[in-house]
């Protein structure tokens, strides 16, 4: 009997109408185009309007993933929805969702594990389809961070970085040759405090005090340097990792898809694995860092302009908040 895989069946994504140049937030922070793009590559990125949250903007994506995987709602036996920035606090996104959309009363939980999202949603679901227990899993990545940003010159560094979007897979079984090789998970608490939102928190009672508010601590912080001083580490480790456990060279590669975190981090791996720039694929000039999002917003884009097809041997990597990292390499 054949051992039961899984595979990622379709995809899809979606992000807000509302495009946010370089020179826009050049009128509310001093900034400039020059200067955002010679540090992170973005030229703009999408804002969600107001009242949106992501389980509203993950709708159109978990829609273009059923159709893309030829399966209806009624054919879905779990969500997975991997979110930093939930509608609210209580309850998790993926129980909205189930509602919003009007799928059976099937299980449906949140994974709050930041840019790693996908990397981590696509582990668990993984395990659970070649447990047998499930057959088609609905990942679900979406965020709404445009309101966690400090759009000031004191949150600067970090707000011209994130933007909104959602990208969905479906994942199901399969006892073919293809599917999911291997994941791979990591972590670093050490360092929580160079990315996080401080409050509001329980420690804190959920309380804002004037203290807090004039401090900013209720806006996303990100010591960028540090972080980009451990992604450029830990994203060439972590892809390495997943090649030599599936006795892969870089050579074997026929699309990487890193976390869309910073191009020139993005750059600075496709160097180190000796990437042609047709291996890679990037859209952060565009959207920004849509956190859980960015993997699968990338893989619905390439599928679509042809840069994925079956067969093709498709590395994921993630680094972020936690910090979390992780890896996956999928035969397509």
């Amino acid at each position: 009997m054949n051992k039961i895989r899984s595979y990622i069946k379709g995809v899809g994504h979606n992000v807000p109408d509302r495009v946010v140049t370089n020179d826009e937030l050049s009128k509310l922070m001093d900034t400039t185009d020059q200067w955002i793009v010679e540090r992170t590559g973005i030229k703009e990125r999408r804002f969600a309007d107001e009242g949106v949250g992501p389980s509203d903007l993950a709708i159109p994506a978990v829609e273009n993933a059923l159709q893309d995987a030829n399966l209806s709602k009624d054919d879905i036996d779990l969500i997975i929805f991997a979110t930093i920035s939930s509608d609210y606090y209580i309850p998790g996104a993926g129980c909205i969702l189930q509602d919003k959309m009007g799928f059976g009363n099937i299980g449906a939980f949140d994974i709050k594990t930041s840019c790693a999202g996908f990397i981590y949603g696509i582990s668990m679901a993984d395990q659970y389809i070649k447990s047998g227990t499930f057959d088609n899993i609905l990942l679900v990545c979406s965020e709404v961070q445009s309101t966690t940003m400090d759009l000031s010159d004191r949150g600067r560094n970090t707000a011209v970085i994130f933007g909104d979007g959602a990208g969905a897979i479906v994942l199901s079984s399969t006892t073919e040759d293809r599917g999911i090789l291997s994941t791979h998970l990591h972590s670093d608490g050490k360092n929580v405090k160079e990315l996080w939102l401080k409050e509001p928190s329980t420690k804190s009672s959920n309380r804002l005090s004037k203290e807090s508010i004039e401090r900013g601590d209720h806006f996303l912080f990100m010591n960028g340097r540090e972080v980009f001083r451990h992604a450029v580490k830990r994203f060439p480790e972590t892809i390495n990792e997943s090649l030599e456990f599936n006795g892969l060279t870089s050579e074997d590669i026929d699309l990487l898809v890193p976390h869309q975190a910073n191009l020139r981090i993005s750059d600075m791996i496709q160097k180190k694995m000796g990437l042609p720039d047709n291996k890679v694929f990037n859209n952060i000039q565009k959207y920004g860092n849509t956190t859980a999002a960015s993997i699968p917003i990338c893989l619905s884009e390439a599928k679509k302009e042809g840069r994925i097809n079956n067969n093709d041997l498709v590395v994921c990597a993630a680094f972020g908040a936690g910090f979390l990292w992780g890896s996956t390499v999928i035969k397509w």
